[in-house]
C-alpha cells in the first residue's frame, strides 16, 4: 500500500467485519516514532487462529484465499525498525499494536487521514469510533458518541453535511499538530 492510512483502513474493515460496536484508533508520533494501534470489542479470535493470523494464507475471507493485510503491516513495521503486535480473546475483542520508524525511507507518507476517518464513519455509523492522533505532544480526537449526543440523535452520523464537517475538522487539526 503507497499510504499508511490504507492500512488503517484495512485493519479497521477488520475490526467492523468482526462485529465490533467500538473501535478505538490511535495514530501517535513521538520523535522518530509512529505508534498505531487499534482496539475492538469484536468477536475475537481463538488462540490457534491468533497464532495463524500473521500468515499471508491465513483469512476469514471467503472471497479470496489469502489476508495480506496484517502480514504487509508486520512486515511494514519491521523494516523501519518497528515492531507489531496482536491480541486477541474469543468474545472480548482484539487489539493490534504497531511501531514503524517515521523517518525511515521505507515508511510510506500518513496519506489521506481525513478522508480515512470518514470513510469509517460513513461506511459504519452505528459503530462507536474513538480517534486519537498526536504529533510530539499535540493532540486532538474525535469520538462518535459525543457526535450523535450533539446531533441528538435525528442527523445520522453519515449525513453528507456530518461528513464535511468532519473531515474539515480533521483536516484542521492536522494542519495545527503538524505546525
Amino acid at each position: 500500500m503507497t499510504e499508511f492510512s490504507l492500512y488503517v483502513l484495512d485493519i479497521a474493515q477488520n475490526s467492523v467485519t468482526a462485529g465490533a460496536s467500538r473501535i478505538d484508533i490511535s495514530l501517535e508520533q513521538e520523535g522518530g516514532v509512529l505508534t498505531f494501534t487499534v482496539r475492538d470489542d469484536g468477536r475475537g479470535m481463538s488462540g490457534e487462529f491468533l497464532d495463524k493470523a500473521l500468515d499471508p494464507f491465513t483469512t476469514t475471507r471467503g472471497t479470496r484465499k489469502v489476508g495480506l493485510g496484517l502480514p504487509f503491516l508486520k512486515q511494514l513495521a519491521e523494516q523501519t525498525g518497528g515492531s507489531l503486535s496482536l491480541e486477541s480473546e474469543p468474545g472480548a475483542g482484539t487489539a493490534l499494536a504497531a511501531t514503524f520508524g517515521a523517518g525511515h525511507i521505507d515508511m510510506p507518507p500518513l496519506g489521506d487521514w481525513p478522508g480515512t476517518v470518514t470513510t469509517l464513519v460513513q461506511g459504519s455509523p452505528d459503530i462507536r469510533f474513538v480517534f486519537k492522533r498526536s504529533v510530539n505532544g499535540k493532540r486532538y480526537g474525535a469520538d462518535t458518541d459525543e457526535l450523535r449526543e450533539i446531533l441528538g440523535g435525528d442527523v445520522p452520523l453519515n449525513d453528507p453535511d456530518v461528513l464535511v464537517w468532519l473531515n474539515g475538522y480533521i483536516e484542521e487539526n492536522e494542519r495545527e499538530i503538524s505546525e
